[in-house]
């Protein structure tokens, strides 16, 4: 069982910066690939950022210049700062974390809302 807990969301104006944390706890296995996605108004939910555990990182084109994912694998806390923040980056972002057990487990945070005001 693993838990995600996001912080760092709020409102912030265009060309801002906001910093997310993601802290995984419980039985929580090495070797994790964590990632953020986001969910914006009408909107599917879509990829952001993620990073593997030897910290090679993925980035959708949308953010990729402007957003940095970062992970500490001692603390199981995935990091996404986001720079130069535009209304479009508007929406609730999500904590993921990918991990083999017996099968591929795929675990959710609550999610924490961006807001980006023009």
């Amino acid at each position: 069982q693993v838990q995600l807990a996001e912080s760092g969301g709020g409102l912030v104006q265009v060309g801002g910066s906001l910093r997310l944390s993601c802290a995984a706890s419980g039985s929580v296995r090495s070797g994790n690939v964590m990632g953020w996605y986001r969910q914006a108004p009408e909107k599917q939910r879509e990829l952001v950022a993620i990073i593997t555990p030897g910290r090679s990182t993925n980035y959708a084109d949308s953010v990729k210049g402007r957003f940095t994912i970062s992970r500490d694998n001692a603390k199981n806390t995935v990091y996404l700062q986001m720079n130069s923040l535009k209304p479009e980056d508007t929406a609730v972002y999500y904590c993921n974390l990918k991990e083999w057990g017996r099968e591929l487990m795929d675990y959710w945070g609550k999610g924490t809302l961006v807001t980006v005001s023009s």
